[in-house]
């Protein structure tokens, strides 16, 4: 009977375990498939800036090892050195990324800018793992009040390897010290029981960090006496002892992570069968159970060789899948990376010469890279790059100093180091407790998968009822007076909406009715569609003052060289007297080069593809519409057409389907199909992949611009309503001077010779050449390219052209 009953709670505990484990299995898939959290990286065009000066950047995103494709809009916000709101920035993302700058003011004072940036998606998480960079903005230093001098203030914490202190059982504690803005702070002093007996000395070995080892006794307290690097003496209290429990140890080696698990030796029952879960970019890739019944540890490995690089999360639960430790370490595998080639193939260091670089990625797969050339003599903020971010600081709670450090070498110590990173760092992206209980995030924010929309609604009427039928005509009018039509459905509630729109700065917004009797007796409100983000008016976190104090006087000198010869020189030129007649010969643009200047704003401006002149092509007046005429123009672009009026044009280009757009707003081949050729001005055919699509891109675009301004009868705006719309922020193209054309000119002090921020490479384009030329001034200068491929893998290239 007795045996009975045996069996019959033992089946019990089984089925429990395995309907937990299989609670686990599906809360684990449901988790990785619907809360995969984003994380982000912008590379700069530089490390410092002078006031005055542009910031130029490009943001990468990744969910897990992934590119992300949960956002269509980026956040970036920017605060001065009293943590203050100077601006709230929206961007279009593509393919994964987006472009923007921010301008610093010609007269600020401060030592820095702070800067967050951000998803929609990014806010239903722990907002601790929002991207944030403080960048110097160097200023003389009489002009800077002395705050940076003010007292550091220490402080010390210690972590339990696996989460507690456990009576009879020898455990490692690692430390961290650090300052009050979290920079790290070496230490040295002793652990004391309470009756001030020495159990162990410490010192920190890197950055502040250090651990050491205690077998604490049931009911014992340990303090600790230490002194910082300025000579102060402090004393803390370390974690308690837990009487009873379980803990967990673990060490990379190679290919495979060892792990020990330790009870204590009266531990409940519960503590005897336990269960291991690994994750890694919240996929489980390993589980185990651990009967301790009999003896009080044991040891098992998991299979790393395969694992992409990151944060591995090892949990232990006791018999009940209640955690009770946990213990995360990093995995790298040197398989997150590509290798692209940068080739200076015409160096050009003297005064306005002319260099030429070539990116090549002999790899297949898609790439989107970002490059910049600067003056190599300017200070370089070398404590973070794409894969110290993407790999190590996106996934990891709280402040970790120098990142970069832990990849520009493979050798053991700096791996050891790296393991009292992971030690002293607290690592959840999902809370055990609260899933077992089925408990899934709360989403306050849905995924952000629209850009801009025109929309709104037509209030009142009146005695003239909307009814069906109804259309509203909009001209939207750029700042840089680009014009784009539409005529929007005016459904029977009074909305309206046009979705996919891209607009940059603030529009002006024109209207008319199709039944002008609605104009005047009607209001109509419009709104940009973009999701309510919160923002902070002010960072709750105090700024680091003056970041440049980390820099040597004489690298802030040669960066405040270009601002004040900028100056210097300007003035010169300014006030020079004009000794002879100088006759410019430069070449005239072509129609193509006019019509891309008037039509295409953004992405679309890029020229990797065909561009075609239609206002001038007797062909292309005499064609049927637009995809006959193209049939005959772009190589491989072949077209079945619609026989019904219902069917779809279907387009093939490069084994795939190209995206449409009809004045840069995406559109479908049926609606182009019928559109009159006497109405199109310019197309321009776009070579995969186009980063200008909500899409993959993967096929390329055809973009069709219809005629506006001068090209058409002109369409008067007086006397119409229109109303403001604002759209994402302002963006201006990087301004490389061509000195081919005119070597004369202004002086040119510029610190960055270039920027670029979409570069890309697929199959057919291995290739890219860039032309740019040097300024007055730099003697050597400073490339850095970095990027992701299709496959999520990173890249990072620094080159010095000397």
């Amino acid at each position: 009977m007795r045996k009975r009953s045996i069996l019959f709670l033992f089946s019990c505990f089984w089925g429990i375990a395995c309907l937990h484990a299989q609670k686990i299995d599906s809360l684990l898939t449901v988790y990785h498939d619907n809360f995969q959290q984003e994380k982000t990286y912008l590379h700069f065009d530089k490390s410092i800036y002078n006031k005055g000066d542009t910031i130029w950047f490009k943001a990468y995103l990744m969910a897990g090892k992934d590119l992300s494709d949960y956002s269509r809009n980026f956040y970036v916000d920017w605060y001065n050195d009293k943590g203050q709101l100077l601006v709230h920035g929206i961007f279009p993302v593509f393919e994964s990324s987006a472009r923007g700058l921010f301008v610093v003011p010609g007269n600020y004072a401060g030592g820095s800018v702070s800067m967050r940036a951000y998803t929609q998606w990014m806010l239903n998480f722990d907002t601790a793992f929002l991207y944030s960079k403080q960048i110097t903005i160097a200023q003389p230093r009489s002009n800077v009040v002395k705050q940076w001098m003010e007292k550091p203030v220490v402080s010390i914490h210690f972590f339990p390897e696996g989460g507690d202190l456990i009576a009879g059982i020898n455990s490692t504690i690692a430390f961290s010290a650090t300052d009050q803005w979290g920079k790290p702070v070496s230490v040295r002093g002793a652990i004391l029981t309470a009756s001030n007996e020495l159990v162990d000395s410490f010192v920190s070995i890197h950055d502040g960090m250090g651990k050491l080892s205690v077998e604490p006794g049931v009911g014992d307290v340990y303090h600790c006496n230490w002194i910082d690097a300025y000579g102060i003496s402090h004393t803390n209290v370390l974690p308690v002892v837990k009487e009873n429990g379980a803990s967990i140890q673990a060490q990379v080696q190679g290919t495979k992570t060892i792990f020990s698990i330790q009870r204590t030796k009266a531990a409940a029952d519960n503590y005897k069968h336990l269960h291991v879960i690994a994750t890694i970019n919240q996929n489980e890739i390993y589980r185990g159970d651990i009967d301790l019944d009999r003896r009080r540890i044991a040891a098992s490995e998991i299979g790393t060789g395969n694992l992409p690089t990151g944060v591995l999360q090892i949990s232990l639960f006791d018999a009940d899948w209640i955690p009770v430790a946990e213990r995360v370490v990093f995995v790298n595998n040197h398989q997150h990376q590509f290798f692209p080639q940068v080739n200076v193939v015409v160096p050009g260091l003297g005064k306005r010469s002319k260099n030429i670089i070539e990116i090549e990625v002999p790899d297949t797969v898609l790439t989107n890279l970002s490059i910049s050339v600067t003056d190599a003599s300017l200070p370089v903020d070398s404590a973070t790059n794409i894969f110290s971010q993407l790999l190590l600081a996106g996934d990891i709670r709280g402040y970790v100093h120098n990142p970069a450090y832990y990849f520009a070498s493979g050798e053991d110590s700096v791996a050891q180091q790296l393991d009292l990173v992971m030690l002293t760092h607290g690592w959840r992206r999902f809370k055990w407790e609260e899933l077992l209980q089925g408990k899934l995030p709360v989403l306050s924010y849905a995924r952000d998968s629209d850009y801009l929309q025109i929309k709104g609604k037509v209030f009142g009427g009146g005695r003239v009822s909307l009814g069906g039928g109804q259309t509203l005509t909009l001209i939207v009018q750029g700042k840089d007076s680009s014009r784009q039509y539409l005529v929007l459905p005016v459904n029977p509630d009074g909305s309206f909406r046009q979705r996919g729109v891209i607009f940059f700065d603030t529009s002006r917004i024109f209207y008319q009715f199709n039944n002008k009797k609605l104009s005047d007796v009607v209001a109509v409100s419009f709104q940009n569609g973009l999701p309510l983000v919160p923002y902070a008016k002010k960072l709750g976190e105090p700024v680091v003052p003056f970041a440049w104090n980390n820099y040597t006087d004489s690298l802030l000198q040669r960066n405040l060289f270009f601002y004040t010869e900028h100056n210097r020189l300007q003035r010169a030129y300014d006030t020079a007297h004009l000794l002879k007649e100088v006759t410019v010969e430069s070449r005239a643009k072509t129609q193509k080069e006019v019509l891309d200047e008037k039509y295409t704003t953004g992405l679309f401006t890029d020229n990797n593809g065909y561009s075609f002149d239609v206002m001038d092509d007797p062909v292309a007046q005499a064609s049927l519409d637009v995809l006959h005429y193209l049939q005959g123009k772009v190589p491989g672009l072949t077209m079945s057409f619609s026989l019904s009026p219902g069917d779809t044009s279907a387009l093939v280009w490069r084994n795939g389907s190209p995206d449409l757009f009809l004045d840069e707003i995406p559109s479908d081949a049926f609606q182009i199909q019928g559109l009159q050729m006497s109405n199109v001005a310019y197309i321009k055919v776009f070579r995969p992949p186009f980063m200008g699509s909500s899409g993959s891109g993967a096929s390329g675009a055809i973009a069709i611009y219809t005629r506006k301004a001068g090209d058409m009868k002109p369409v008067y705006t007086k006397g119409l309503s229109y109303a403001l719309l604002a759209g994402y922020a302002p963006y201006k193209e990087f301004y490389s001077p061509d000195y081919a054309i005119n070597r004369e000119g202004a002086p040119d002090t510029r610190s960055t010779l270039y920027w670029n921020p979409y570069v890309l490479t697929d199959q057919k384009t291995k290739t890219v050449r860039l032309e740019f030329y040097n300024n007055d001034i730099s003697k050597r200068l400073r490339i850095v390219l970095e990027g992701v491929n299709a496959y999520g893998k990173l890249a990072r290239v620094e080159k010095l052209v000397q």
